[in-house]
């Protein structure tokens, strides 16, 4: 397959099925734009395989068929995300080893895993979500990465990037607590759930049992958490160039809308998926890359 169009297929993967990303992605010149489609349609990929519906054995089987291809030298000709991959890997310092970490978080979902502490949640986001923000960085560039010479810069911002991730992975994990538990997945600490007398259990109408403000204190602990992982993350920005700064802080602001309307309204968050309407998506893009070229 021809690369062009195998990046324009992973672009219309990404419109379909990442919107609030494509938002960032637009403000991005049409190389990076097209790189990092190609990343997050293999991220996707991955993803799908874990939240599909076959057999828990199969699935994994799937992840690790993933996993495998990714070390091939030549790519699937028929397969355009790995194509496109393929030359993105090429042009790009992609750390392709994030997406065996991705691989590695998605085999914990379909295994149904639950995590006791904090810590353990930790260890999964960083790689279901850190991942990406490292892959991401590849594309992206910085003088700390650019510059061998420098590696305590470099991981400085490797850890930055990963950080946003964490605090987007957080943000996904509140907003999906409802389907998640209807698909049999339980993420936030069962620590945090002793803490505020919670269970998570669900009705046979798909309600909560637990009481609406011990749900309430528990959904806000967590958003204040996300929200110091925001604060530390967004310090990525400065070592960002113009355009890639922008496309971040896009992508970060709609997820810390999100957040916002979570926290304010916790209830609404556990009654059905939020998200925010198109129009405010593309304010907070427009004012990202507003504030990104001062």
């Amino acid at each position: 397959m021809d690369t062009v169009d195998a990046y324009r297929h992973c672009e219309q993967i990404v419109r379909g099925k990442a919107r609030n990303f494509s938002y960032g992605l637009r403000l991005l010149p049409t190389p990076k734009r097209r790189a990092l489609s190609a990343v997050y349609a293999f991220a996707r990929r991955i993803d799908d395989i874990a939240d599909g519906d076959g057999p828990d054995g199969q699935r994994l089987t799937d992840l690790a068929a993933a996993r495998a291809a990714l070390g091939t030298a030549r790519p699937d000709p028929e397969d355009p995300v790995l194509v496109a991959l393929h030359d993105t890997a090429l042009r790009y310092p992609l750390p392709l080893s994030a997406f065996e970490e991705l691989i590695d978080g998605c085999a914990a979902d379909v295994r149904g895993e639950t995590y006791e502490h904090f810590d353990e949640l930790l260890s999964y986001c960083r790689c279901v979500a850190g991942s990406i923000g490292r892959l991401s960085l590849g594309v992206f560039g910085t003088a700390g990465t650019e510059d061998a010479g420098d590696g305590g810069e470099a991981a400085r911002v490797a850890h930055l990037a990963d950080t946003l991730g964490v605090a987007l992975q957080i943000t996904n994990i509140l907003r999906d607590v409802r389907e998640d538990r209807l698909a049999g997945r339980t993420y936030l600490p069962a620590e945090d759930l002793r803490r505020f007398g919670c269970t998570l259990n669900i009705d046979s109408s798909g309600r909560f049992t637990d009481p609406p403000d011990r749900l309430a204190a528990l959904m806000r602990f967590e958003a204040d958490r996300a929200r110091d992982w925001f604060d530390d993350g967004m310090r990525l920005l400065t070592a960002l160039d113009v355009r890639s700064a922008a496309c971040t802080a896009a992508m970060a602001g709609i997820y810390r809308c999100l957040l916002g309307r979570i926290a304010a309204d916790p209830a609404e968050a556990l009654a059905s998926r939020l998200s925010l309407p198109p129009w405010q998506k593309a304010m907070v893009a427009a004012r990202a890359l507003a504030g990104a070229a001062r």
